[in-house]
């Protein structure tokens, strides 16, 4: 036996076959993982995932306001999911994004085996585990506060929030893959603001003219909240659902198309 055969730890041949590389389906489970990972450790994304939705939604529910018709836990409610999604799917993601470009996290990452198609796909798939918990929560909360929704229209409301969900986090993908991070961090919250204010005019906090009403539900927001509000009660949002779908090819082809890693 030679020196060199003495001194080698392992076997001949045993690294004569490469691995196998993990397919798709694990790649964006580990993924998934490290993004609902890291959402976990950021306080700040907590703080507008869960504790400013539960606090708008005591308010909502508390407080008599504008032309809200009752009872307006059901109206709160359909407000406050939206707020949560957009919370997460949106102004988080961007945020998010931004600034890990920013660091170089996503050129390292980017520089790894993983197909830009599972980074990408991961974040959405953490971000619909993330909108379910936050859904299953607060419709509890909202639910001891007496909340009774149509059970038909339950499952149209997971579908609508599912969607949602994936056409906010295209959103976000979109302005924290382009921007710098600086300006993503100003106009994801200026955005967000003003998304919520729509959501709030889609359940009646102001009298508006039904022409303003068809005009606003263009806005994501505005028909994100409105097709829950109709699937609550038993119906189904077509024109809603359109405006999320066009929102969701829109903002997802762009950012496919304009991404950067850094």
């Amino acid at each position: 036996m030679t020196d060199t055969q003495a001194s080698n730890r392992f076997a001949p041949g045993t690294f004569s076959h490469p691995s196998v590389p993990a397919g798709p389906a694990r790649m964006i489970a580990a993924q998934t993982r490290m993004e609902l990972s890291l959402f976990l450790r950021n306080g700040e994304q907590l703080l507008v995932a869960l504790v400013i939705p539960v606090a708008v939604l005591f308010a909502l529910a508390a407080v008599d306001l504008g032309a809200v018709p009752e009872p307006r836990i059901d109206y709160a409610i359909t407000a406050v999911l939206t707020l949560s999604v957009m919370g997460t799917a949106f102004t988080g993601q961007a945020i998010a994004v931004g600034f890990d470009r920013r660091y170089g996290a996503l050129k390292r990452l980017g520089g790894t085996p993983l197909p830009s198609s599972v980074i990408i796909a991961g974040k959405i798939v953490a971000t619909l585990v993330l909108v379910a918990g936050q859904s299953i929560l607060l419709g509890a909360i909202a639910a001891a506060l007496g909340w009774r929704p149509d059970p038909a229209g339950l499952g149209v409301a997971v579908v609508l929030i599912a969607l949602g969900s994936i056409s906010f986090s295209a959103m976000g993908l979109l302005l924290g893959g382009t921007l710098k991070a600086e300006i993503v961090l100003a106009l994801a919250n200026l955005i967000w603001f003003l998304l919520i204010g729509a959501a709030g005019l889609a359940i009646g906090v102001a009298d508006l003219p039904a022409v303003v009403h068809d005009l606003l539900v263009v806005v994501p927001s505005y028909a994100l909240t409105s097709a829950l509000v109709t699937a609550g009660g038993g119906g189904f949002p077509a024109l809603a659902t359109l405006v999320l779908l066009a929102w969701t090819a829109v903002t997802g082809g762009l950012a496919v198309r304009y991404f950067s890693f850094t």
